[in-house]
């Protein structure tokens, strides 16, 4: 006998390739601010400026890699019925780690003595623009349907 019901569809979110992209995007650019950073700084500020800028570039990657990551991990329980919940609560968690690693770095590293604050700073933003300038180049040249993730009914037949 065969099974009335139909197949259940790939529901694999289309965005996956898209955040696989601007990670491995994303991965290069902060490798290639991690080194002019390091360069700038120490040139400018002697070793407290490398280690500065070295701290505030892994800060930007490891804070922009949260934020795919977690897309990505929620975007695994696509087929569960409960899809939606643990995806926001996948990434707000994200965001809300993202936070007070922030916050506990910023009240830990405020009066360290081996640091340059404004090299510190620099490289964070630096890092931050890179990550954002990847984001919007990887989505605007990605592929996408308007309408993904959509499966249509198969067309009625004359029998």
């Amino acid at each position: 006998m065969t099974d009335a019901r139909p197949e259940p569809a790939d529901r694999t979110p289309t965005s996956n390739p898209v955040l696989r992209r601007a990670l491995a995007w994303g991965g290069a650019l902060a490798t290639v601010v991690l080194v002019v950073s390091a360069v700038l700084g120490l040139v400018f500020a002697g070793t407290e400026g490398l280690v500065s800028a070295l701290i505030g570039t892994l800060m930007a990657v490891i804070f922009m890699g949260i934020t795919a990551a977690s897309i990505l991990l929620a975007n695994r329980y696509a087929s569960s019925d409960v899809f939606v919940g643990v995806f926001f609560a996948i990434v707000l968690g994200g965001w809300l780690l993202k936070f007070i690693v922030f916050i506990v770095l910023v009240v830990v590293l405020r009066d360290a003595s081996w640091l340059n604050p404004v090299v510190l700073f620099l490289s964070l933003v630096a890092g931050v623009i890179a990550s954002l300038v990847v984001d919007v180049l990887v989505v605007a040249k990605s592929r996408m349907p308007y309408a993904s993730d959509v499966q249509l009914p198969k067309a009625p037949t004359d029998d």
